[in-house]
């Protein structure tokens, strides 16, 4: 028995040097929390809050200090499902929502609101209605920006006691009811097969402005283009004529000259199938005398001139 109380003894002793040295290790482990970055710790110090334990290294008192769950610093996308919305004319529609937000405070999101996510929801839920309630179907479709600017300031507003800072609202989806929808179709439809009847109206109206502006482009240009070309051929012409009169003049021909080119030109007026009756001019017979002074022989001095000198010249032999 003598010898058993010493190993009882050493016995005791290890376990208890076992003891402490779990419970050292125990205590260094709670004594010390590492916080990742963007996120943040609140500690309570006896069921109170101490401080707001920010990334990195941070040694806490064992047993004293309670490091409440990890709060997301990181901004947030929560998309919130189809909430039904009555607008100003009595249509239940159904709109999806999406919020940004941001925790700012992590003791205000831990100690003033006890359920940060659900309540953002409803508040979400509670505006649009106000908001959507105050338009008619086709406002609440076109004015998206106007509601999600609607919604942003009223959020940012109540969840800034919160520690949360909301930073976008966005509506993802509109839906109005079946028979609205089928309503609006057929309005749309029957819109566009106006806009393409007019649209082709105009277009025929503006061809066909279009072709008569060439048109009459192109018959003032035609005219235009006669008139100079009956200006050219009448100063052409006319140029022809003072250059024909100035050589006449300047060649000064005599009677002999002009009766022959006369009598040249008289065939001329026969001219052409369509000529049936042929005028003689009485100029004729003064070029034909013309011509019998200009080749005809001069009288002898002395011989007796007039019908008798005719009369002693031989007749013509009868054809």
């Amino acid at each position: 028995m003598s010898g058993l109380v010493p190993l009882i003894v050493q016995v005791v002793i290890g376990i208890a040097i076992a003891v402490l040295v779990i419970f050292v290790i125990v205590t260094l482990i709670k004594s010390i929390r590492i916080i990742p970055q963007a996120s943040a710790g609140v500690v309570e110090r006896l069921g109170r809050y101490h401080k707001t334990l920010m990334p990195g290294l941070n040694i806490l008192i064992p047993f004293v200090d309670r490091l409440r769950p990890l709060i997301d610093m990181r901004e947030q996308v929560v998309s919130f499902p189809p909430q039904p919305v009555i607008t100003e004319d009595n249509l239940v529609v159904s709109i999806d929502t999406v919020v940004y937000f941001q925790v700012t405070d992590a003791r205000a999101a831990t100690y003033e609101i006890a359920n940060y996510l659900g309540a953002v929801e409803q508040l979400t839920t509670t505006t649009l209605r106000n908001v959507v309630g105050g338009l008619n179907l086709e406002e609440a479709l076109t004015s998206r920006d106007n509601i999600n600017g609607q919604l942003r300031i009223v959020l940012d507003e109540a969840t800034g006691k919160w520690g949360i800072r909301v930073g976008r609202v966005e509506l993802k989806a509109i839906d109005p009811p079946l028979s609205i929808q089928d309503s609006m179709e057929k309005q749309m439809r029957a819109e566009r097969d106006r806009r393409a009847v007019i649209l082709t109206a105009e277009g025929t109206k503006q061809s066909a402005i279009l072709t008569a502006e060439g048109a009459r482009q192109a018959a003032i240009l035609s005219a235009e283009g006669d008139a100079k070309a009956a200006v050219l051929r009448a100063q052409g012409e006319a140029e022809a004529i003072t250059t024909v009169f100035k050589a006449i003049h300047d060649g000064d021909p005599d009677p002999k000259l002009l009766a022959y080119q006369y009598l040249l030109t008289l065939p001329k007026l026969a001219e052409g199938s369509a000529n049936k009756l042929w005028i003689v001019p009485s100029e004729l017979t003064e070029a034909m005398k013309g011509i019998g002074r200009a080749f005809g022989q001069n009288p002898a001095p002395g011989s007796p001139a007039g019908p008798a000198g005719a009369a002693s010249a031989p007749s013509a032999p009868e054809v």
